[in-house]
Parts: structure tokens; C-alpha cells; sequence
């Protein structure tokens, strides 16, 4: 069984460029490269998931414009069914991406777009596509209510829910019980929660605020070091793969929930879904882009081991 994954976000088209540093106001650099590709969180976990075997359906909104026109073919060579409102008096999304040359660390500046007038009218008109899936995914890129509504949905249906919550934004207290799983990096569980992150510890003591919000499970992303697993009942760190010289992070973290939905839907107990998602993340970060630095499942089984080999 491949699951069924529905994610609701945005797509933006990602305008990289690579410099030895970020310019300072009024100043121009000379950059080392520039590279145009797909990017957007939900487009990019809608991507890492259908490469990971998942079954994909991504709701979104699009302008009438050339990016649109990428975006289109970007789902249709993934496999991806698309639920894409086009809006003719908007731009489709864009996003600046900085990317160090040196250390492959990222900056980003994202306009949303069309996508950032998504709302729960959008989500109502796939209830039935949420309603036959596995895993309900969704980040805070698009307007808050959209992705309320989407959990709420997914809940009503018994679907397995999973919030990003990226960009970090102040979120109404109740939108936490309809989150099976919360899936914040250091910075983002620390806004959620008021406490720094410097240690895995710090993140379980963050992970249980998350908890106490009423969130059914915390997964906070630490980079390099791995992924920590928190629930009631348990706490897993899962290292991070080494799979050889950094080239961009921008994207991990969309890799890395991208691949644990489609693990989940397939059914794999959570620890061997996070565990899937840190070999997705780890391979990405080798390669440039985002959504096109997203392995197969074939290398991710390979990276994972014969014993921990799924079938598409």
C-alpha cells in the first residue's frame, strides 16, 4: 500500500542565489550562481512525499503567469494530483533564497501570492479527497484559517493530521488538539513556546508544551543533530544521516515531513517514519534546490538499509 497524503499549502517558484555572504542595505554583491526551480513548503512535502511512494493530493492557489505554468508541470512530473484554483488578477508565489556558498546555509524571503489568499473555502471543496486519504499535512505559509479548517476536516474524518508549523506565527490555542502531530525545528518550537533550544533536553521540555496544548505528538527537528520524538508515553532522538558534503538546507525540514507522512501512510509506526524522514532529509541536503534536491524511495531504502526496505 503506497497511503494517500493530502497537503494543503503553497507553491512559490524559488529564485536562488549563491554568495559568500548576504549583502548589507544599499550594497550590491557579486553572487557565484543563480538556479530557478519549484519551491513553496507544501509543494515541496507534496513533492518529497510522492518521490517517497505516497499517493499525493496538493490544494493550492495559482496565478495565471508563467510560474503557475512551472508549477503545473512540476505536479504532473511528480504524479501529483492537483487541487490548484488559478486567480487571474494575482501573481503566482516567488521566494528569494540566499544560499552561503561556503556552508550551504540559506535566507528566505517568500511572497505567497495567490496562495496567500487561500482560505477554508478552499478546503471544503476537497473534503472528500481529505476524507479517502491516510495523512492530512499542512504549514502556516498560507492564511491560518485555511489550515485550521483542513485539521478540522481531517479530524472529522479520522485522518491522521500532521501540522509544520513554518513560518512560526501566534496560533490560537485550540487549532493544537486537531494535531496528531506538530513538526517545529529549534526556531519554531522556541516562538511556539516561549523556550530556547540549545540541547535535545531543551527540546523535550519544549515538546512538552506542545503536549500540554493539547498536540497529540511533538516532532522537533534539530538539524544536524536529528529529530526528537516526544509523546505522552515516549522520547526518541533519531540521529541525522551523514550522506556526505552539505550543498543547501533550504528544504530539509519540507523533506523531512513530506517523507514522514508518506511513511505513516504507508503505515509505519512513528520512530521508523521519523526515521525515514531524517534519511529523505539527510540525502536532500547533498543537492541543490528544494523541491528538486528530494530523493526516490529506491535511494532512501538504500540509504535506510535492507531491513528497513519498503515496497512502492
Amino acid at each position: 500500500m503506497s497511503g494517500r497524503v493530502v497537503i494543503l499549502g503553497i507553491y512559490v517558484t524559488d529564485l536562488a542565489f549563491r554568495a559568500e555572504r548576504m549583502p548589507v542595505i544599499g550594497e550590491t554583491i557579486a553572487g557565484s550562481a543563480f538556479a530557478m526551480g519549484p519551491g513553496g513548503k507544501g509543494s515541496n512535502q507534496a513533492v518529497a512525499a510522492a518521490r517517497a511512494g505516497a499517493e499525493v493530493v496538493f490544494c493550492t492557489r495559482l496565478g495565471n503567469d508563467a510560474f503557475g505554468a512551472i508549477a503545473r508541470d512540476t505536479w504532473r512530473a511528480e504524479g501529483i494530483a492537483a487541487r490548484a484554483t488559478v486567480v487571474d488578477a494575482m501573481a503566482t508565489g516567488a521566494a528569494h533564497i540566499f544560499v552561503d556558498s561556503a556552508t550551504g546555509s540559506n535566507a528566505i524571503i517568500v511572497a505567497a501570492g495567490a496562495a496567500g489568499t487561500l482560505g477554508p473555502a478552499d478546503v471544503e471543496a476537497i473534503e472528500a479527497d481529505i476524507a479517502g486519504a491516510q495523512v492530512f499535512v499542512t504549514q502556516l505559509e498560507q492564511p491560518v484559517d485555511a489550515a485550521y479548517r483542513g485539521l478540522e476536516l481531517a479530524r472529522k474524518h479520522g485522518v491522521t493530521t500532521v501540522l509544520n508549523p513554518a513560518p512560526a506565527l501566534p496560533l490560537p490555542d485550540d487549532i493544537f488538539p486537531l494535531c496528531d502531530y506538530v513538526t517545529p525545528n529549534e526556531t519554531e518550537a522556541a516562538a511556539l513556546t516561549g523556550i530556547a533550544i540549545a540541547t535535545p533536553d531543551d527540546a523535550r521540555r519544549a515538546a512538552d508544551a506542545l503536549l500540554a496544548k493539547g498536540a497529540g505528538a511533538a516532532i522537533v527537528t534539530l538539524g544536524e543533530t536529528g529529530a526528537l520524538l516526544h509523546t505522552r508515553t515516549q522520547s526518541v532522538l533519531v540521529p541525522a544521516f551523514r550522506c556526505g558534503a552539505v550543498v543547501e538546507t533550504a528544504g530539509a525540514g519540507d523533506g523531512f515531513t513530506g517523507g514522514f507522512a508518506a511513511a505513516l501512510a504507508r503505515g509505519m509506526v512513528p520512530v521508523d517514519a521519523v526515521r525515514f524522514g531524517c534519511a529523505l532529509a539527510g540525502l536532500s541536503v547533498t543537492r541543490a534546490g528544494t523541491a528538486p534536491s528530494m530523493p526516490t524511495l529506491s535511494e532512501i531504502n538504500a540509504l535506510l538499509g535492507a531491513a528497513s526496505i519498503v515496497s512502492a
